[in-house]
């Protein structure tokens, strides 16, 4: 769980600032205040040698400030912060220069100056257009329009013609980017509620959802933002539906808009960054060992750049999704000891980054790592990093939950434990079916478990070689091999089978596919 050390809104933003931005703020109160900020100045420094949020110790700190006079004073600082980053950050930004310059053309009006004003509306409005900010656009219009009409600008006599047929342009063009973002965003949702369909009946809904709220003619768009919150929506939707063909396809899409219009990189940089981060994981999901290791070995030079470095969400965002992926590399190539060597960086990353990650990926990093654990036979930390998920919040990836209960289970028979299996067996049984999480495969996987403690061993190996024969004849079924996207089962029992640790045959797995490869290449 997140701590709450950084429950105070100034505390964090104070937290989060990096050296030049602490000097720069100094700098600018230097500049634009006079003695009546030297309180803010006192306050800052206080907060800024907090290692936590306590505000009687606050006040101890800072005997000029009375209790009173603590809440106007953290406004009055926060505001000054915000402005101060404002006028460090506003050159890395698009949408902060338009509005610095909108801004400019207000002024202008204001000082009755019409003429100069337009002549800065007319240059918005070629950026914005460069750019694709539409929603930029229509204040940008409505302000000539508001000169025009108020003003004589001795402007050309079709003038207010053209900029109604402009409005109108720009109000369609909004509206298909909202609708086409609110289909992306309200599937990804779904996707972080639920995970994968887990039936028929799912998949029917999201199919049902896509066909009812995809505007008309959303696939003859040819502007940026249509394309690319059309192939977000496709990506969420075949990644639900496990077609993984189709989002590899959809994946890639998204990252090749980019590329083909490269400026967009640094308007978009989030999106371009989540997008690598689909692609990444369309070629991990289906086994593309070439195209998964190109692609993050790219992602990786570019992490690297002044572009990702430059903010603090690029940069965050870029450790998160490369770390997952190196783990997920070790996942296909069997290296799971290998993999174990990265898992206190990214801890202390996890942790030096506390302020900005969201449970949500606590919950996958904690899950993962507990994967890496158990596939090098260290069954006993993979159950501590498992408890955090399972005592953790329920109501957020009901899939992860589900399948941490389930490793949580195999790492407990690893260890065997069969004094508590059978108790587990039941309690993790009774959780995914009361979250609908059970397919053909988990309940092949229960029985077995029931079954194989009062086994012998001779009698159990025939009982491992049936209940492999059955789960690998469901391979090709979608909804019944839901687990096997979070957990690799038909490995795990080929492990047994063979009796060869879990690394050696998923490694050999990637050997036999890359001498294929060669072979047909």
């Amino acid at each position: 769980m997140m701590s709450n050390r950084f429950t105070d809104t100034l505390f964090q933003l104070i937290q989060s600032l990096e050296k030049a931005e602490k000097r720069n703020f100094k700098l600018y109160i230097k500049r634009s205040s006079g003695n009546e900020d030297l309180k803010i100045i006192e306050l800052f420094d206080a907060l800024d040698k907090l290692t936590e949020y306590d505000e009687t110790v606050l006040l101890k700190k800072l005997p000029s400030i009375k209790k009173p006079q603590l809440s106007n004073i953290k406004v009055h600082l926060y505001k000054q912060l915000l402005s101060s980053l404002r006028l460090l950050k506003s050159t890395g930004s698009i949408d902060m220069q338009l509005n610095e310059q909108l801004d400019y053309a207000r002024i202008l009006y204001n000082k009755g100056l019409y003429v100069q004003s337009l002549k800065i509306l007319e240059k918005l409005k070629e950026v914005a257009k460069t750019h694709y900010k539409f929603n930029f656009l229509t204040q940008v219009i409505s302000w000539e329009k508001k000169i025009e009409a108020l003003h004589i600008t001795r402007s050309m006599q079709n003038r207010g013609e053209q900029l109604s047929m402009e409005a109108v342009e720009v109000n369609n063009r909004v509206d298909n980017v909202a609708r086409m973002s609110n289909l992306a965003l309200r599937l990804y949702s779904w996707y972080i509620k639920n995970g994968h369909a887990r039936n028929e009946k799912d998949e029917k809904d999201v199919k049902n959802f896509l066909s009812d709220n995809l505007p008309p003619g959303a696939h003859f768009q040819t502007g940026f933002y249509e394309r690319l919150y059309l192939y977000q929506s496709y990506c969420w939707y075949a990644f639900i539906r496990q077609d993984f063909l189709m989002y590899y396809r959809y994946a890639q899409k998204w990252v090749d808009i980019f590329n083909e219009q490269p400026l967009m990189i640094k308007v978009e940089t989030g999106y371009y960054i989540k997008g690598m981060h689909n692609l990444l994981n369309a070629h991990f999901d289906l086994r593309n060992y070439q195209g998964f290791e190109n692609v993050l070995k790219a992602f990786e030079a570019f992490s690297t750049t002044e572009l990702a470095m430059h903010h603090d969400n690029h940069r965050i965002q870029t450790f998160v999704y490369i770390s997952a992926s190196k783990i997920n590399q070790h996942f296909m190539l069997g290296t799971f000891s290998e993999g174990l060597k990265i898992v206190k960086g990214i801890e202390e990353k996890l942790q030096e980054y506390s302020l900005y990650i969201d449970n949500h990926r606590l919950l996958v990093f904690n899950y993962k790592i507990a994967n890496l654990y158990f596939g090098a036979g260290k069954y006993d930390i993979s159950i501590d990093y498992l408890q955090k998920i399972i005592n953790g919040n329920v109501e957020m990836r009901n899939d992860l939950q589900c399948y941490a209960r389930l490793l949580h289970l195999m790492a407990h028979y690893e260890l065997g434990n069969f004094d508590i299996i059978e108790s587990l067996i039941k309690s993790v049984y009774r959780f995914m079916a009361k979250m609908e999480n059970l397919t053909v495969v988990e309940e092949a996987m229960f029985k077995f478990l029931r079954n194989s403690f009062k086994l012998s061993r001779q009698k159990l190996k025939p009982e491992l070689e049936k209940f492999l024969q059955s789960i690998k004849g469901l391979e090709k079924n979608r909804f019944q091999t839901r687990s096997f996207a979070y957990l690799d089962i038909i490995s795990w029992v080929e492990s047994k089978v063979y009796q060869k640790p879990l690394s050696t045959i998923i490694e050999n797995k990637y050997l036999q596919q890359k001498k294929r490869i060669y072979i047909s290449g």
